[in-house]
């Protein structure tokens, strides 16, 4: 596996729309044919499934006064409060058939490593996360294209829970769903797991520690890196302008709907929003922290102009794959959802 740093002309940068637009740049350009491991560390800054409603997910005004930068990503799954104390890692390989084993895929290593620091409650829990004794350190989101995973997660070695708290302002079925009453109570950090010869890492110690797991090396001086050229990094610059750093993508446009729903299934938070006009769908916007592999646009557009009734959804949604938009949500949940069951 080969290792791509968000490192620059030797400065290393904490830059989330950087960093991102710097993995979207090796989806289009990097052999793939290898497998690849991009490091990084930012923050603070908040990063936002590509399906979720930005203005229900974060306190906005607490992320203004604090100057912490929000970034959609390219993949589904939910809001994370992210800080230089964090370690997060982003893998691009080939995808296995199910959904679930590509989170097994990437977790594994990670859960083997961290077991090597003395960590031995550490598990896969739901469809996507990672915890220790019922709290979660990690939250996975992958996508897969043409055979290719794309997908990744923090370890929260340390964390500002009141920051984390503060910032984002959760869906609150999905809260409690899991039984919890709080985003603080919900997460823990890894560091008061760890054994006691281990319990003055730093951060960077621990992210080399996973890293050299990760890519199956005793030291990274044996590791493989890949260096982007001055011409590469333009091409990463213009992403970021284009598309992380801008508004339209981050936030968008929030029209006013006037018909709303959400749910909390297996498959994830789902909340519709919709334009009725004479009994047709004029117009509407799926959210949540699902996963899928399709453009969530394209589903939006298939259920445009058809009746708001169980028969014109029906109708619309025949000849597709609704396991492809919403991974694991059943055509009736969905169904019912959009009409208010």
């Amino acid at each position: 596996m080969i290792i791509v740093e968000n490192i620059r002309n030797g400065q290393v940068s904490h830059d989330l729309a950087q960093a991102m637009a710097l993995q979207i740049w090796a989806l289009n350009h990097l052999d793939k044919r290898e497998d690849y491991v991009f490091p990084y560390r930012v923050g603070p800054a908040v990063q936002i499934g590509k399906f979720q409603n930005v203005f229900a997910e974060v306190n906005q005004p607490y992320l203004d006064e604090n100057n912490i930068d929000l970034v959609r990503r390219e993949t589904g799954g939910g809001a994370i409060y992210m800080e230089p104390s964090q370690i997060n890692f982003v893998f691009q390989m080939a995808a296995e058939d199910r959904l679930a084993d590509n989170f097994k895929k990437i977790y594994q290593p990670a859960i083997a490593a961290l077991q090597e620091l003395g960590v031995d409650q550490v598990t896969m829990s739901g469809r996507n996360d990672l915890e220790i004794d019922g709290h979660k350190v990690s939250g996975a989101a992958v996508s897969v294209s043409h055979g290719r995973l794309y997908g990744g997660y923090s370890l929260l070695l340390d964390t500002d829970a009141e920051a984390m708290a503060k910032a984002l302002r959760p869906n609150l079925k999905k809260l409690a769903s899991k039984g919890v009453k709080s985003v603080r109570r919900r997460v823990t950090t890894i560091r008061d797991f760890l054994a006691p010869v281990y319990q003055d890492m730093t951060g960077e110690e621990f992210s080399d520690f996973i890293l050299a797991r990760l890519v199956g090396v005793d030291d990274l001086s044996q590791a493989h890196y890949y260096f982007l050229n001055d011409q590469e990094w333009a091409q990463v610059d213009q992403l970021v302008a284009e598309k992380f750093g801008n508004w339209s993508w981050n936030y968008g446009q929030s029209p006013d709907y006037d018909y709303q729903n959400d749910g909390r299934f297996k498959a994830g938070t789902v909340e519709v929003r919709l334009q009725v006009n004479q009994g047709y769908i004029k117009a509407i916007k799926i959210y949540g922290d699902f996963f899928g592999n399709q453009e969530i646009s394209d589903l939006e557009a298939a259920l445009v102009g058809h009746k708001f009734d169980s028969q014109g959804l029906e109708a619309a949604l025949n000849t597709i794959d609704l396991d492809q938009y919403i991974s694991g949500l059943e055509k009736t949940e969905f169904i019912n959802l959009i009409l208010g069951k």
